[in-house]
């Protein structure tokens, strides 16, 4: 038969001394990957915290500046870095190792069906992680640091209002109390930054995930569509956690994030219908599952 497994069924030990060697490489490409991300370890912080400074440039800040209290804490958040940076970096490597390890124990037919989900999900993440750098990230700073500036500044014009008389000249009055000013920690900035990279960049494996599970009949394309209201409340409830608390980047997520559950129904139907021409093809397709498939 063509759809067999390539490989002859090995013995448990055989099987657990290939996981201990593959995941002995998965994490050497780990460690490897991790220093090579430290030793540029400013660069990439640079890059992480690219759009929030050009959103205090065009807010009128000239020189940006963050700030660590603790003499520990940029140390630290250079390892912060290069962990997440190694770990996005030694993923080809510790991919190849995990599809080495199952693909013996997978048909030709799911060997085929798989691969194509194992190169969608790093290009997904990528793609979601690129959406909250560039777009996300510089729409939230802009707004919550913007809306500090126009709140000082509304303050500032009320008082003048009300503390000068109606005929008094028209000269400069002199600020008085305390201007607000933003400060940002480096560390609690780059952390907002790589919540965002990465809740985007898991948010976007929906229609992996989906179309994943319509393959393995967990799911069908109008059940998905059936319950499209309860997963309308569950997508506001999952930006809602893994997103900061306010509602603007809550919204952005949603609005990402949904377009993908339709995309996701779309492709689960495509692979119902092919799987019913194969089935239709050997003659083995039920007419009763047509009834199923309406309801």
């Amino acid at each position: 038969m063509s759809d067999e497994v390539d490989d002859s069924s090995m013995p448990l030990i055989e099987h657990l001394a290939e996981l201990r060697t593959r995941l002995i490489w998965s994490v050497v490409a780990f460690l490897v990957a991790m220093v090579v991300c430290f030793s540029f370890g400013e660069a990439i912080l640079d890059f992480l915290l690219g759009p929030i400074e050009q959103s205090m440039r065009d807010l009128g800040d000239p020189n940006p500046v963050m700030q660590y209290t603790a003499p520990q804490e940029y140390f630290f958040t250079l390892i912060r870095i290069s962990m997440v940076g190694g770990l996005a970096l030694s993923f080809p490597v510790i991919g190849y190792h995990l599809w080495r390890f199952i693909a013996p124990g997978l048909y030709k037919s799911e060997k085929n069906a798989f691969l194509p989900f194992l190169l969608a999900s790093p290009a997904l993440f990528l793609l979601g992680a690129a959406f909250a750098h560039y777009v996300v990230t510089p729409l939230a700073m802009t707004f919550f640091l913007g809306f500090a500036d126009a709140a000082s500044l509304m303050d500032k014009i009320i008082a003048q209002v009300v503390d000068a008389p109606v005929d008094a000249p028209a000269v400069p009055v002199t600020d008085t109390g305390i201007d607000i000013v933003f400060q940002g920690k480096v560390n609690e900035t780059l952390d907002v930054t790589l919540k965002l990279i990465i809740a985007f960049g898991l948010c976007f494996q929906l229609p992996v995930l989906l179309t994943l599970m319509g393959k393995a009949g967990l799911v069908s394309a109008n059940g998905l569509a059936g319950v499209r209201k309860y997963a309308i409340v569950l997508i506001l409830i999952v930006a809602a956690l893994v997103t900061p608390p306010d509602v603007i980047t809550q919204l952005i997520l949603f609005f990402a994030i949904y377009p993908l559950y339709e995309v996701s129904i779309f492709l689960v139907r495509r692979i119902e219908k092919r799987r019913e021409a194969d089935l239709r093809a050997q003659g083995l397709w039920d007419e009763d599952d047509d009834e199923e498939a309406s309801h």
